[in-house]
């Protein structure tokens, strides 16, 4: 541990480490609130960003295997408005696995920064998944369906759309019913940034120009979408990989569809559906991860060492790099 003390030292945000049930290192570091001086804790809720998008993908799931839903249905038959360039013909398992071609929001193979969303279209306007149809339901496709792997955000809020089609409530409302609530995750949610409920952490990015921090409230959308933008805490995201590995949330065979490669591209990125995949020797790592302004996430779970590492900051730290160096032997 005395290794990692000099590589923590200016971490901000909490990080866990479990194997086999059982702690291996947890530890909070910095604030929620930094004007306040409010410490972070193991209990503070943070933004997940992208990584909210294997909630989504679980309860795609989980309506497929109710009947109410086939991987082969499309968004032609399934949505309620004019998609005009976007192809109707695309299927809720390209909108899984990122195959879809639909035109992305948000690029990220050309776009760096996410607050650039909002200098046309201010971002207080977005607290539901159809606010964000104006940023991409009359540009082209990008490719034509089924063609590649490309990661695709416009995909997912279609698959929330998807879910409030079918059942009739907010995409959130459902998830709160078939994940959130079973799991007992108590502290997860879609929040409105305006009205955050008590334990949640504020984002911060730096001002190079002020040498000060501010909030990222003006760099996201107001609330989470089918896109992402969970909040939760490090303890219920331990809960959330124990009812889906341990078969609670879906049926043994759809978990492990869900984690059976799905697509990839040529820069070796592998998916399932709404998760990541980690090639090993002889097998894959399941992890989710999300990246907005301020926010930083990262959340894996290892099988076959039964070890589950995760990593959040609410300073947009690096904790990619900080999970590639660390080693959870190091800590025993």
């Amino acid at each position: 541990m005395n290794q990692w003390k000099e590589t923590l030292k200016d971490f901000q945000g909490c990080i866990s480490i479990k194997r086999k049930g059982g702690t291996v290192f947890e530890q909070a570091f910095g604030y929620s609130d930094l004007s306040n001086q409010i410490s972070n804790t193991l209990d503070t809720r943070f933004g997940t960003a992208s990584a909210g998008k294997v909630f989504v993908a679980v309860g795609i799931l989980k309506l497929i295997e109710e009947g109410r839903l086939n991987f082969e249905d499309t968004i032609g038959e399934l949505l309620d408005f004019e998609l005009n360039h976007i192809d109707p013909l695309v299927t809720v398992e390209q909108l899984l696995n990122h195959t879809s071609g639909i035109p992305d929001y948000f690029d990220e193979s050309i776009m760096e920064e996410y607050s650039d969303l909002w200098g046309d279209y201010p971002n207080y306007k977005i607290r539901t998944s159809r606010d964000l149809l104006p940023l991409f339901i009359n540009k082209p496709m990008m490719y034509e369906r089924g063609e590649k792997f490309q990661y695709n955000n416009s995909g997912y809020v279609m698959l929330g759309l998807i879910i409030e089609s079918i059942t009739k409530v907010p995409f959130d409302s459902y998830l709160a019913d078939v994940i959130f609530k079973p799991g007992n995750m108590e502290h997860t949610g879609y929040y409105e940034l305006d009205r955050l409920p008590a334990g949640c952490a504020n984002a911060y990015l730096y001002d190079q120009v002020k040498e000060e921090y501010y909030t990222n409230i003006y760099s996201v959308d107001v609330k989470g979408t089918g896109a992402g933008g969970a909040y939760t805490t490090i303890g219920d995201i331990e809960l959330f990989w124990n009812s889906l590995l341990g078969y609670k949330l879906l049926s043994e065979e759809m978990t492990n569809k869900m984690l059976r490669l799905q697509s990839t591209n040529f820069e070796n990125e592998h998916y399932g559906y709404g998760i990541w995949l980690k090639k090993m020797e002889g097998y894959y790592v399941p992890y989710i991860e999300g990246c907005d302004p301020g926010v930083s996430f990262i959340s894996s779970y290892d099988r076959e060492e039964e070890v589950l590492i995760t990593l959040v900051s609410n300073f947009g730290n690096n904790v990619w790099k900080l999970k590639r160096e660390l080693k959870w032997q190091d800590f025993i």
